[in-house]
């Protein structure tokens, strides 16, 4: 439970501390728990501080005023420092803070139009998790870093139990319920929920008819979209090729549809609004995640394919646009045998999201062929 306690205090914008050293029991830095030592770290890396940039503002830097002195800093990711005026990076790295200043760090967080106003030097492996604890918590990657300070009552995490986190939710994915949801389109469906994999909620197979395990299973792995799915938004297809996989499983023999926890390409919600507010703007999907610190895609799959073994399927046959997925699937040792698209209607609101898609990603989507179809 030590790197899930750091996210819910990492979301609330209160700060951890991160140590050197193997993943191991939580500590917390206040009398009576056993205060984090110098034992805990490496040679040369020093316990650091990290909280959220973007739930950083006064009262945080009134608390941490006593703490102030060098070393403090606020880290990027690589995609944020491209847009902030280092086209080429390719790496996380660390703007100097002489002072914990509010402002300067929600412009160099999150603002569009800001840039680079200091020297860039490398990520500790320190930085690089508190980075890694910010996108598992879903909040935008960027973390302020102050070397030595140590709050008392701050839940302390270890690095090596943040870089194994992602892994070891994959290793204890387990059934939690299952029970029959009769769906419009598909009477005969299950709903089979587990708990683990990536994300902050549950999972969900949906199996669909009663498809035969034996062979080559229908799946398709839909991240959650809850403007698409639920409230029907022009912007994307999502819900378009949700409902109709859906239909499609029930009248060809079956399948399976996961619908996984990673809102916003594994942003999380409230960065993917945020993108939409940059994509009214004039940018295009991909280039509002970048402006938001994100890669093309933060979703993993590994998971998916777990759930997959534990539903008796080990041959797939892959209804999706996006190759990224089969690869994926393969590489966690599922047979693809093959993948066929899922279709979704073109509009005027979301044509451009489609063409990014096929023109950035490498997504299969033919838009004149989808033009034409009405789901």
């Amino acid at each position: 439970m030590e790197v899930e306690r750091a996210l819910a205090e990492i979301r609330a914008g209160r700060p951890v501390i991160i140590v050197s050293g193997a993943a191991g029991g939580l500590r917390e830095a206040a009398a009576g728990f056993g205060e984090a030592g110098p034992g805990d770290a490496e040679p040369g890396e020093e316990p650091v501080l990290a909280l959220a940039a973007e739930e950083f503002g006064a009262e945080q830097a009134g608390a941490l005023a006593a703490h102030e002195g060098a070393g403090m800093r606020l880290v990027l990711s690589a995609p944020r420092l491209r847009r902030l005026g280092l086209p080429e990076r390719s790496e996380p790295g660390a703007l100097a803070l002489p002072v914990l200043d509010p402002a300067r760090i929600a412009a160099l967080s999150l603002r569009a139009d800001a840039r680079i106003d200091a020297p860039v030097a490398p990520a500790s492996r320190l930085d690089a998790a508190a980075l890694e604890l910010a996108r598992l918590a879903q909040v935008l990657p960027a973390v302020v870093i102050v070397p030595g300070a140590r709050p008392a009552g701050t839940l302390a995490v270890t690095r090596d139990a943040v870089a194994a986190y992602r892994a070891r939710q994959a290793a204890s994915l387990h059934l939690v319920s299952r029970a029959p949801v009769p769906l419009a389109g598909a009477p005969e469906s299950e709903f089979v929920v587990f708990r683990g994999g990536e994300g902050l909620r549950d999972q969900v197979a949906i199996v669909i008819g009663r498809p035969d395990l034996t062979g080559p299973v229908a799946v398709r792995l839909h991240s959650a979209c809850l403007t698409g799915d639920l409230f029907g938004s022009l912007k994307c297809d999502c819900g378009d090729q949700l409902r109709g996989t859906a239909r499609w499983m029930a009248q060809n023999g079956g399948g399976i549809v996961l619908y996984l926890d990673q809102e916003g390409r594994g942003n999380g919600l409230a960065n993917k609004i945020r993108a939409y507010g940059l994509q009214a703007e004039g940018l295009d999907t991909y280039e509002a995640d970048e402006a938001l610190g994100f890669g093309l895609d933060q979703r993993r799959f590994e998971f998916a394919a777990a759930i997959l073994r534990a539903l008796g399927v080990s041959r797939v046959r892959l209804v999706s646009n996006n190759p990224d997925k089969a690869e994926a699937l393969a590489a966690a040792g599922l047979t693809v045998v093959g993948t066929q698209r899922a279709l979704g209607r073109v509009t005027p609101e979301n044509l451009r999201y489609l063409t990014a898609k096929r023109d950035r990603a490498g997504h299969a989507l033919d838009l004149d062929a989808f033009a034409c179809r009405e789901v």
